[in-house]
């Protein structure tokens, strides 16, 4: 062993007594007989560890850090460790600590400031004694300041003690120095790789690469920007991506190594201890650019200097402060830049067996550096092992990880042991988030370094094949002990406000523990899990958001069904639950859970939308009482017995409804309104009777006299004289000269005739494709508006008196009323022979689109039997269609066909629009299936929408405001008719205003049959779906 610097009292194991600086390394004495394993430097003092756990120290003794009587540079064996088997020493300013073999941690020096962590404050303690606060932790890494120290626990928990003068404990701005181990809970689910410490500042490194750093930052050494010190552990956030891999402090300066071999360095620079070729501090980390090209695989740090080691070629590079020979290149001046150690250095491989002064070579294998000394342990052969990197820890020195050999080793403990301590040990760990949260990352091109908010770095396959191994019977006691883990202690205490993504970890694993699945544990594990997403913040809920969105499908569908199947058995158990709140609880987090995932998959579709169905509402609950229910607390009516309020309606789960109980809701919903303008005008008819007025009594129907050969005048007629109560009565139609009763069947007649009328391509309010037998919007029209109304109108009785109606639009309509950008799959469904073309114009790999193609910013249209030329944007004519701008031309197409001829309605229809459906500003913008288009469009935007005034057909007070949202569809056959039936619901929801509630925000979300990468979209209320066809049926 080799080493250089300054020694008050003589080089260690030198037997001669001078004193000073050694400028250049010189062998040290006292390691010719012995293996020294770790070497720790205190500010005047050095603590060994050899390889068979023996420990020895060296130094000034005036506050006892030498564990023994003896002061001087000879080292001599601590006996009070003689009994312990040590595997890691640390060194403070003037203490010292040491780790055993069990996990038990021993300190002793100077304690006036509680940095021995004995629960005292004495000035100094002279024999080692075992830190009994920590003696229930299995203990795994250590590190000193000048006066504190950190410790890091098997379980991932993390502890600090000591002076606090400058946040250095991380424990917050209200705590003092602490004489007692104190658990930093601020990190509290991240797992952790290591804890470093500085001269008054301390650092946290994840396994994934993030470092978070606390404590004293005058000089920047926090690499947080700024020099503000802080009381709290922060995320260093230009390091992120750096793949830090070990952190190693000064005094007032930190380096930090990454996976690739490459340094970091930031904090105080007066010395040169930066690398940087200045005396200048930095707050940002900066890399030491004359390192670069060189792979470093240690690095360490003193007071005021920094080493680094370059294995290929065997050099050891210093720099920094050099006053006290502490750089070792022979001289005792500071220097800036990276410069090599003097000696004769080898690297491993150099193939010395040939060279004849090969004896006088050094082969490293390991640097230690400390206050103003440094050491290094050496091998003059070639044969011996490789020098250690640091990029490679050793698991046994971080976070416990739970895998196939952690689960081996605790059945074999179990099945020896099986006692209270041995429990204790195993449940400590499996109760550990940030044990779970580091055993399963994705290492494959290191893609756990990438973890963010987008990326959870996460290999989920690994994590359920573990989970299926546990299920086997011989593991049947860790499997009982994990269960115990789970319920009493990791789900009850996951926090709200995670301090970093590596701890959400835990939210995807957890889902995949089998038993979760059980309904004897949807109680006890599933709801509470539930109950514990349902809590996270606002920004850790959008990150998990995110991770779902990012994960595979059939993980989404396992998560999906988990929820589903607690909700059924809850609604199943109902009457079992002897208190209600604790129903209502349970049932509310499952089906609050259910709706994230449903939020989530509207934006990335990994399952249909009938996966969230529950086909067994309807045999379990009373839909017409939940409805009412729902209608009675959307209405806000404060007269209602507590229980009501307290109570849980599914109706604002609508997502959950398939087409049976959407049925019963539409019944219930018409029955009602219905009801209400009967009771109305009989109410009205009576008054007027005690007013001695009966010529003005109102009819309790809605009655239309129309004729045959004069359909649409006549209802534009009859509709026109009518207010919006008087279209909510029930529908009666007389065809002139007919004296056929209306049972029903006159009403459905009229209806189809009327429409057909309305919808007849003769009239150029739209067009007809005679590929896909769908219509759009014209870009002419020859009718006057309010024929827009009358359709809007029409649709909505329809719907409203149980008639259902076949129009044939494209689902790009109900996007562009939902603010959803339709795309080329839209156009493909609209005219196949248009889409196929922009396709193959997009596909195409060659480079001469030009001449292939042969195409302008033009389109031409064929207006009965004209054909127009239509420039897509100014000057398109002279604009060619080429490779770079083929996207720009494919969008310019879409925009031309589906938006802007669909806009093109909503200012000269916004009248007739906001006369039938403005009901509640934004609920319901446009029946712009027939007159206009409204959302989405470039001619209003949100901003302006929600300014609209309330609507003249505006619901009654007691009336939950509707809205309208789209869905998505998987088969194309089925895509038109569904989602036209989609449009007459919500055009009804609309129009009808208090019979819009449980259409809105999600009316036509869940039954269009839809396309593979269609957009859909929810809402809270129940929805009524496009499944008209079913809903007949239901009938």
């Amino acid at each position: 062993m080799l080493c250089w610097g300054y020694w008050s009292l003589g080089q260690p194991g030198i037997s001669t007594n001078l004193q000073g600086i050694v400028a250049e390394p010189q062998v040290c004495g006292f390691i010719s007989d012995r293996s020294v394993k770790e070497v720790a430097c205190g500010g005047n003092h050095s603590v060994f560890l050899l390889e068979d756990g023996e420990v020895y120290t060296c130094g000034l003794n005036t506050k006892g850090q030498l564990g023994h009587e003896r002061e001087g540079n000879k080292p001599e064996q601590i006996g009070a460790l003689a009994d312990q088997h040590i595997i890691h020493v640390a060194c403070g300013e003037s203490h010292s600590l040491a780790l055993s073999d069990q996990g038990q941690l021993f300190s002793w020096g100077a304690g006036s400031d509680g940095q021995l962590g004995l629960m005292t404050t004495e000035d100094s303690v002279a024999v080692p004694r075992l830190i009994q606060k920590l003696n229930q932790q299995t203990i795994l890494q250590v590190s000193c300041g000048n006066w504190h120290c950190l410790a890091l626990a098997a379980d991932g928990q993390f502890f600090t003690w000591g002076k606090n003068s400058h946040g250095q404990l991380g424990l917050g701005k209200e705590f003092p120095s602490q004489a007692s181990p104190q658990r930093v809970r601020s990190l509290e689910g991240i797992p952790l790789a290591q804890v470093a410490a500085g001269g008054a500042h301390s650092f946290a490194l994840s396994l994934s690469g993030a470092v978070f750093g606390w404590g004293m930052n005058n000089a920047g050494q926090l690499g947080l920007s700024d020099e503000k010190d802080r009381e709290s552990p922060c995320h260093v956030k230009l390091l992120r991506t750096q793949k830090v891999v070990y952190i190693s402090c000064g005094e007032e300066h930190t380096a930090v190594l990454t996976k690739s071999g490459g340094v970091f360095t930031f904090g105080a620079g007066s010395c040169g201890q930066l690398g940087h070729d200045s005396m200048n501090d930095e707050v940002n980390p900066r890399r030491v650019l004359e390192l670069m090209g060189s792979e470093v695989t240690q690095i360490a740090c003193g007071r005021q200097h920094t080493l680094a080691f370059v294995p290929s070629s065997g050099l050891i590079y210093a720099f920094g402060c050099g006053v006290r020979g502490q750089l070792g290149t022979g001289h005792t001046r500071n220097v800036k830049c990276p410069s090599p150690v003097k000696g004769y250095w080898a690297a491993h491989s150099g193939q010395l067996s040939a060279r004849a002064d090969r004896f006088k070579y050094h082969i490293v294998k390991q640097i230690f550096s400390g206050g103003d000394q440094t050491f290094v342990l050496c091998s003059k052969y070639e044969n011996s092992s490789p020098a250690v990197d640091f990029r490679t820890m050793n698991q046994a020195h971080y976070t416990s990880l739970i895998n196939d050999e952690t689960i081996a080793v605790w059945r074999k403990k179990l099945l020896e042991h099986n006692n209270a301590n041995t429990i204790n040990g195993v449940v400590q760990i499996l109760s550990s988030a940030a044990c779970w949260n580091g055993s399963f990352l994705e290492k494959k091109i290191d893609e756990h370094f990438k973890t963010s908010p987008k990326i959870p770095g996460i290999d989920l396959n690994s994590t359920r094949v573990l989970f299926e191994k546990l299920m086997n019977s011989q593991h049947s006691m860790i499997l009982e002990q994990i269960l115990n883990s789970f319920e009493s202690c990791l789900i009850p205490q996951l926090s709200s406000s995670p301090p970093d993504v590596e701890a959400m970890r835990i939210y995807l694993i957890l889902p995949e523990f089998p038993l979760l699945q059980d309904s004897k544990y949807y109680i006890t594990l599933t709801i509470p899990l539930a109950m514990a997403i349902l809590r996270l913040d606002t920004n850790p809920s959008k990150v998990l958001d995110n991770w779902w969105s990012q994960i595979c499908p059939k993980y989404f569908m396992k998560l999906v069904n988990l929820y589903k199947g607690a909700a059924l058995y809850l609604l199943r158990g109902r009457k079992t639950f002897l208190i209600p709140v604790l129903f209502n609880n349970y049932i509310t987090a499952a089906l609050r859970l259910l709706e994230k995932l449903y939020k989530v998959n509207l934006k990335v579709k990994h399952v249909e939308y009938d996966t969230f169905y529950i086909p067994e509402i309807s045999s379990l609950v009373d839909i017409q009482e939940d409805y009412l229910m729902w209608f009675l607390h959307q209405a806000g009516m404060k007269s209602r017995p507590s229980i009501i309020q307290d109570a849980v309606t599914l109706c604002s789960y609508p997502f959950i409804f398939d087409a049976q109980a959407k049925t019963k809701m539409l019944q219930t919903d018409a029955e009602l309104q219905m009801q209400v303008a009967v009771n109305g005008a009989n109410l009205q008819n009576v008054c007027m009777l005690l007013t001695l007025e009966p010529l003005l009594a109102r009819s309790p129907f809605l009655v239309l006299h129309v004729r045959r050969n004069n359909l649409v005048g006549d209802a534009l007629r009859e509709l026109s004289i009518h207010s919006d109560i008087d279209l909510k009565k029930p529908l009666k139609v007389i065809f002139d000269g007919e004296e056929a009763v209306d049972a029903g069947g006159v009403t459905k007649e009229f209806f189809l005739l009327l429409l057909k009328e309305l919808l007849n391509p003769i009239y150029g309010m739209f067009t007809y494709y005679q590929d896909s037998h769908l219509l759009w919007f014209s870009d002419t029209c020859f009718v006057e508006h309010n024929w827009f109304h009358l359709i809007g109108i029409t649709c909505g009785l329809a719907i409203y008196n149980s008639t259902v109606v076949d129009l044939h639009f494209p689902l790009a309509l109900y996007k562009k009323l939902l603010n959803v950008k339709p795309g080329l799959e839209d156009l493909k469904e609209l005219s196949p022979t248009e889409g196929r073309s922009l396709q193959e114009l997009l596909d195409y790999p060659g480079e001469d689109v030009e001449d292939t193609f042969c195409l302008n910013f033009t389109i031409c249209r064929e207006s009965y039997g004209v054909v127009e030329q239509k420039k897509l944007i100014p000057g398109g004519d002279r604009v060619t269609v080429c490779k770079d701008n083929r996207a720009w031309n494919s969008l310019s197409n879409l925009a031309s066909i589906l938006s802007q001829r669909f806009c093109s309605f909503l200012s000269a229809r916004t009248r007739h629009l906001t006369e039938l459906g403005r009901l509640s500003r934004k609920s319901f913008l446009g029946l712009g299936a027939f007159s206009a288009g409204v959302c989405g469009s470039s001619d209003i935007g949100a901003a302006e929408l929600s300014e609209w005034p309330a609507a003249p057909f505006a619901s009654p007070p007691c009336a939950p405001p509707s809205a309208i949202t789209s869905s998505a569809a998987a088969s194309a056959a089925a895509a038109a008719a569904a989602a036209v039936a989609a449009v007459v619901v919500v055009v009804a929801a609309a129009w009808l205003g208090s019979a819009g509630p449980w259409f809105s925000e999600s009316a036509m979300t869940d039954k269009l049959p839809q396309r593979p990468g269609a957009v859909a979209h929810t809402g809270r209320p129940p929805s009524c779906s496009g499944e008209m066809l079913r809903m007949r049926q239901a009938r």
